[in-house]
Formats: C-alpha cells, structure tokens, sequence
C-alpha cells in the first residue's frame, strides 16, 4: 500500500480487517516497526478521535507523531497551480509539502468540504496536491468526500461483532445506513464513505434508507439498495448506522429536519436486535435518542476504540510496503 485515501487503496478488506484486529488483541507486537519514523498529521479542521487514535497507533509502532493545525499554527496554504497568491493564503502546498516530504515518512492530512461548491469539493483538490508534492506515502484523516479510516474501522466492528457472536446469523449480515436530522449541514463523506467499504467488501445486504432529495452520488451508492421509507428498510436488519447529511444534487443543503427519522425504540424492534452505530459526535435526541445510545444495542463506544486498530493497520501496511 503506498496510499491510503480510500477502499480503491486497498487489495484485500479482509486481510486488513484481520491485521487491525491482530493489533486489537496484542498492540506492541511490532513496536519496533516505525522505530526512528515519523508520520506528520495536518489537520485543517478539528478533530478528536482521528487525532488521538492516529497518534496513539503510531507510537504502538514506535513512530514518533508530530501534529501540525494548519491555519491555526502556521500559514495558511494554496493548493490551486498558477494560483496568484494576493489573498489570505500565504504559502503553496506547491512549497510546503516538499518539506513535509524531507521531515517525515508518512504524512496524514484531515481536510473538510465548504458545502458552497461540490465540483470543488469532490475534485478532492487538498489531498491530491499533497499526494502529487509531498513525495511519501499520504494518509487520509478524512476528505472532502471520504473517511476512509472511519470506515475500515466500522467494518472492523462489524466483523468483530459476527465473530463475537454466540449464535451467527447463518447468512449475509444485513446492515442499513439511515439518514438522520440534524442541526447544520454536514457533508457527504462519512456516508459516501460507509456505502463505498460496505460494497467493496461484499459480504452484506446494504440497504441506504434516506428523506426524498438526500440522495447521494451513485459513484458511491451503486451496489447499494435505496429507499425513502426507513421503517422498511430496518426490517431485519443487523446493523444499523445512523448519519446524516447534507443534500448533494443541490450542493450542501437542509430540505428536511422532521424528527421522525430520529431513530427510536419503537422502529428498532423491527430490526433482528440490530446494533446501533454511529461515528461521533453524535447530537443526542436529535440524530439518536438515549435510549438507543445507552441501551444494549449500540456500539458506538467499540466502533470508537477501534479507531486506533484501524489507523494502526493501514500505518503497518503502509510501513511494511515502503521500507
């Protein structure tokens, strides 16, 4: 693996499920892997659980984690060529991520979309230039249409949780992605992100379950069946990944907030004693309800622990693969 920007990265999902959960059972097994290595994190919007997890999976490998808020602690950077830098930027990642490139080994960025323009937003521009520029190996820490470690890490809790359970399910698991409301818009990239892992790894009926005009690019969806009425889609369901989103035909909308779509008790026992995920932050009685968040039947807390075992999986990969 040279980069890791999405599940296209990837050769064998299960193989890399199977390294995180190695990592997940004993953590210092190659802790002298990264030793006198370096991964820089860039991060030009916050982040909690990307960060620390990164961090702390990088030193369970013996690397050193240097983190860098751009903007924030340093210049603010262009990433457009032939750019005629008299705004507010101050330096080119044209400039910067050679330098990157000479101080570290594996560089990691985290970027955010502007919701204004989606030709921008999805030309992935931020993290291409750092890829074209820096010379080594790139991490994405999310994108503008992408989370790519959030989702290795939700199918590392999926499959965690079939290989945990007792009884099986005795077929393919049937997991479902639900909209849900929220206060402000919010991109794409967590669920176009979960849809484009869950068909890539193949082995779940994926049912994406959403209000009229949430639809989201077929670039990512296809394979996937869609539906606007949510208590059909949860029927029999065994996973069940609550999210939302913004509008992506009319770029970075809110058409809808009707709280029906918050899911309850009531909807869930539709489902075959499905598990509750979510990516976090979650906004509580808003997108789920506290019954559902502290009850039996969410996961949330292990999908977020296993952050770490997924950001350690794809670092080893990537360590292994570039010597």
């Amino acid at each position: 693996m040279r980069n890791f920007t999405s599940a296209h990265d990837v050769t064998d999902i299960d193989a890399l499920v199977q390294t995180a959960l190695g990592y997940k059972a004993d953590p210092f097994k190659d802790k002298v892997l990264g030793t006198n290595k370096r991964i820089g994190c860039l991060f030009l919007n916050p982040s909690m659980r990307t960060r620390l997890s990164t961090q702390i999976a990088a030193q369970n490998l013996g690397m050193e984690a240097i983190i860098f808020n751009v903007g924030n602690e340093g210049w603010a950077l262009e990433f457009e060529d032939e750019a005629i830098m008299s705004g507010s930027t101050v330096e080119h990642v044209k400039d910067a991520a050679p330098i990157f490139g000479n101080y570290f080994d594996i560089l990691a960025i985290r970027t955010f979309p502007s919701l204004k323009n989606r030709e921008d937003d999805y030309s992935e521009l931020y993290i291409k230039q750092i890829i074209k520029y820096a010379g080594i190996p790139v991490v994405s820490l999310e994108s503008s249409t992408l989370h790519p470690l959030q989702s290795l890490t939700d199918i590392i809790t999926i499959q965690e949780t079939l290989l945990n359970s007792s009884s099986g399910i005795g077929r393919k698991p049937k997991i479902v992605l639900t909209w849900a409301p929220h206060v402000k818009p919010l991109p794409q990239c967590v669920a176009n992100s979960f849809a484009q892992w869950v068909n890539a790894w193949g082995k779940a009926d994926f049912v994406i379950t959403h209000p009229e005009d949430y639809e989201l690019s077929e670039e990512f969806t296809k394979g996937a069946s869609i539906t606007h009425n949510q208590e059909e889609a949860l029927k029999g369901a065994d996973f069940v990944y609550v999210k939302n989103w913004s509008t992506y035909n009319d770029y970075g909308k809110i058409y809808t907030n009707d709280p029906k779509w918050m899911l309850k008790h009531k909807r869930w026992v539709h489902t075959n004693n499905a598990k509750i995920m979510h990516c976090l932050p979650v906004r509580r009685n808003v997108e789920l309800s506290d019954e559902m968040l502290d009850g039996d039947m969410s996961i949330v807390t292990q999908q977020a622990s296993n952050r770490v075992w997924a950001a350690q999986a794809v670092l080893s990969e990537i360590l292994k693969s570039n010597g």
